[in-house]
This record gives structure tokens, sequence and C-alpha cells, in this order.
């Protein structure tokens, strides 16, 4: 059974889906937890009216005011095998060069079945990025991720079997990529709904399947607005600091 939402669930505080764009679902180094960026702006706006000190709006720990701080937050998180923590290791050992340490990281949080620790495996086997090339073991860790309710996984599963069906002529292989993308688009997946459309074109969805799949990715896009968040959104693109609020034009 396929999941009904992503991975990452509702915002603990406001209850809504989380964005499944890590840049407005961003993760506390406090307590690995995930919240939108709306509860995050509207936490920050109220602490600064009240000139209360800056705290994590889920755990209320201390707001790290350093790079220092951050990664002391997350090591503790780490050494607590915290799966969401290890993930985040993972990624930032990769973003720097440290594939060993990467590897290592990542192959934990996934052991510990997270699956955004699976999907950057996935990432790293297909890519050949710090390891061995290896599409089968790339294709294992996306489809771990996907069962788990990562979109992006799926969408990348049905990516490979596009690609492998487009070169080997099977129209097997085609069909099964379309089944993904459209779990994916369900999901909210931005480049799955477009890859959806392109198969609709080509026949291989039916207009009903087509038209379903579009209600469902605009219904999953929609259940994750509020006023919080478009206000959150609004305030990045001004370029304000949530934790600079002061800064705000009356």
């Amino acid at each position: 059974k396929q999941p009904e939402s992503s991975y990452l669930g509702d915002c603990p505080i406001c209850c809504l889906p989380l964005s499944i764009d890590p840049r407005n679902s961003p993760l506390q180094t406090c307590c690995s937890t995930v919240i939108c960026d709306g509860c995050e702006y509207a936490n920050r706006l109220r602490q600064e009216k009240e000139c209360l000190e800056v705290t994590c709006p889920f755990c209320r720990h201390p707001v790290p005011t350093s790079n220092e701080e951050a990664e002391n937050n997350r090591m503790k998180r780490v050494a607590a095998n915290d799966p969401v923590a290890l993930t985040q290791m993972g990624c930032i050992h990769s973003v720097v060069g440290d594939s060993n340490k990467a590897l290592e990281y990542l192959s934990k949080a996934a052991g510990l079945g997270d699956a955004g620790g699976h999907h950057c495996l996935s990432n790293m086997y297909l890519d050949g990025e710090g390891v061995k090339k290896d599409m089968k073991k790339g294709a294992y860790h996306a489809e771990e991720a996907a069962i788990k309710g990562h979109p992006t996984a799926r969408f990348n599963l049905g990516v490979i079997e596009w690609n492998n069906g487009t070169t080997e002529r099977n129209i097997g292989m085609i069909e099964r990529a379309a089944k993904h993308v459209i779990i994916s688009a369900n999901l909210g997946h931005g480049e799955a709904m477009k890859m959806v459309k392109t198969c609709y074109s080509k026949g291989l969805v039916s207009k009903e399947d087509f038209a379903k799949t579009l209600r469902a990715h605009q219904a999953v896009l929609d259940a994750a607005r509020s006023s919080q968040r478009e206000a959150a959104a609004e305030a990045k693109k001004l370029g304000l600091s949530f934790s600079h609020m002061h800064s705000m034009p009356s």
C-alpha cells in the first residue's frame, strides 16, 4: 500500500501538511523536528514583539547563535542515534566532499529506516558521488525511500524506469515509470506532475487518470497553504531573516 502523504507528515505545531520543499520545512537542530516556516516565522515574530529569548518553536530550546552551537546540537542528536540528525550530518559531509563520512552517516540513518537517508544514499550510488556508481544499489535505496513516502525518490524511480524503457524500447518499463510519477505527483512533486503531463500527451496515461492526478496534486498544494506560510514567503522575498524581525519595515 502506498502512503497517502509524504514521509514528512504534518507540522507538529499547526498540524498542516509540511511542504516537501526543504526550504519551506526547516529542521530544528536542537530536537531534529521539522516544522513549517510559517510556524517558525510566527514564533519569531511573537518572541521579538514580547522581547523573549528566541527559542525553538517545538521544544523551546534556545536557538543556536553560531554554527558551532548548531553543530553541537546536531552531534547530540547523532549521539542519540536520531535518524533525521544522522541524515542531516550525512548530507553536510556530502556537500563538503567528505564522501566516506557521508556514506557512514547515511548508511546508519537508512539502517534505522529513515526515508531521507535512503534517498540520499540512492543519489550517491546513482550519481557515483564519492562511491562507485551502482544503479542497482541506487534503485534499491530509492525504492526503500519511495515506499516510506519520499516524493523525490518515487519520482527518481520513474525516471530510472523511463530511461531504461526508452533505451530498451520496453513499454512495460515505460508504463511502470508512469505509475511511479503519478504516485509522486499525488504527493505534491512538481516535476513529477510535469512528467505525468508528458505521459498523458504520449498516450501513456488516460484522460481520467490525468485529471484525477491533477486534482490530487493541487489538493496537496492547497492543503499546505496558510496565511502564516504566505507571510513567511513574503518575508523571504524581502530578504528578511526570521531571527532579526526587528528589521522589518513598519
